[in-house]
């Protein structure tokens, strides 16, 4: 099992990553930032380079733009595909091992994920999950992560040495999305485990190992699930998976599959949400401050956050015909890449962009949710949570000293913190 495993990883991103190595050596400014990405350094110098050059930089594998207007204008395009293999993968010798190498579990990045299918899939999955995802269905949600946030807050002054992204910001969302899927408590910290551990899932291409250990987590919480299903079949509870199992309009593939991508996506966006929040805070307390004397800005702070430090910082789509975008022509299978954090720093959009301004009045109109049809179901989930907890953080403790300096994950896609050890003074 785990030689077929490592054939499919080297078909899906064991060659990608050998051309993005050679491209590094070449100072290519993309290959820089997904490689510098993956070892948890800065990137803004690569963005910077790449808007440089002007809207689109065209390779010979795939463009790449930090052009909030043409990022924009693609993700709303319906003539662009979001099914985008390794460029590697469309030969007929690397399909052939993929299919030979199939390892039959359920992928949150691949199809029938719902990021991953086309309409009229996708407006299929789309219309069945997005009515337990709505206002009113989420504002129900409220009360329960209200009294979360309180229990984690306790535990924190209670603890002698905590840890705000392992005992805070890595909590709440997952006892949020365990509700959401109606996963008893006893199960988050598996839960907790299997998101935590799927993240390289959503990178370009994960080197091997961490690609090995999403994988073994995959089909551990494929087990559970199945079985889980199967136990909300005969009794269905009040929650997002009962509805979409009462529904009958998934296939038991398809429920497991996008089972895996609502943990993956709704617990892995509002952690890095809250531990980006946390350490922009620390880093610029004249608007703690603000925040603190006009708490009613906290949401447009939650947008700033997102904006930038964005817990998700790249898509890509493939062009499905011949077509034009903003003046920019692209032939049919054409991959463009869009690297979200930099669009979210596009000066013609948001003047003086790594400003840190939780008063910005379009803030909101950032990428980090996506756009188009696509847009993460979740977000207003998110904003939410993010709302709730940073702004009860704050109050509960006066003052709050990170221990020691925040060091980033070793993730290309999610972008947050390894851990933040702090000294809370209520």
């Amino acid at each position: 099992m785990l030689t077929r495993a490592w054939l499919w990883w080297a078909a899906s991103y064991g060659l990608p990553r050998t051309v993005i190595y050679r491209q590094a050596r070449r100072a290519d400014p993309l290959a820089r930032f997904l490689l510098e990405s993956e070892r948890g350094n800065e990137t803004d110098g690569f963005i910077e380079e790449i808007r440089d050059q002007g809207p689109l930089l065209r390779r010979r594998l795939l463009s790449v733009t930090v052009n909030h207007r043409l990022s924009t204008a693609i993700l709303r395009d319906k003539r662009f595909s979001a099914v985008v293999p390794p460029r590697d993968a469309r030969s007929k010798p690397v399909q052939w091992l993929l299919r030979q190498t199939d390892l039959g579990i359920p992928n949150p990045v691949e199809p029938p994920a719902m990021v991953r299918v086309d309409p009229p899939d996708h407006t299929r999955y789309r219309r069945l999950v997005v009515k337990p995802f709505n206002h009113r269905a989420i504002e129900k949600l409220r009360e329960q992560i209200v009294a979360e946030v309180e229990e984690l807050l306790a535990g924190l002054a209670a603890s002698p040495a905590p840890d705000l992204m392992e005992n805070f910001s890595a909590q709440l969302p997952v006892a949020i999305i365990g509700a959401v899927l109606g996963a008893p408590k006893e199960t988050h910290p598996n839960l907790l485990k299997w998101g935590i551990g799927g993240a390289p899932l959503l990178d370009l291409c994960p080197a091997w190992k961490p690609f090995r250990t999403a994988v073994q987590g995959l089909r551990e919480g494929a087990e559970y699930f199945e079985e889980h299903i199967n136990h909300l079949r005969r009794e269905p509870g009040d929650n997002v998976l009962s509805h979409l199992i009462a529904n009958g309009g998934l296939n038991q593939r398809e429920l497991l599959t996008n089972t895996a991508l609502l943990l993956g996506a709704g617990f892995e966006t509002t952690v890095n949400l809250l531990g980006n929040g946390i350490v922009l805070l620390q880093n610029h307390p004249e608007q703690l401050e603000l925040l603190r004397a006009e708490p009613e800005r906290w949401p447009g702070a939650i947008e700033e956050i997102l904006r930038f430090d964005s817990p998700v910082q790249v898509t890509a789509r493939v062009a499905m015909e011949d077509l034009e975008v903003e003046g920019h022509e692209f032939g049919k299978g054409a991959v463009v890449m869009m690297l979200l954090g930099g669009a979210n720093h596009d000066p013609d959009v948001f003047p003086d962009p790594y400003r840190f301004d939780v008063t910005r009045p379009n803030a909101r109109d950032h990428l980090s949710f996506g756009n188009g049809i696509h847009t993460c179901l979740g977000a207003n989930l998110a904003r939410l949570e993010g709302q709730i907890a940073l702004r009860s953080l704050y109050d509960r403790f006066s003052e709050i000293k990170l221990d020691s300096t925040p060091v980033r994950r070793g993730t290309i896609n999610l972008h947050g913190w390894q851990s933040l050890p702090a000294t809370l003074i209520p």
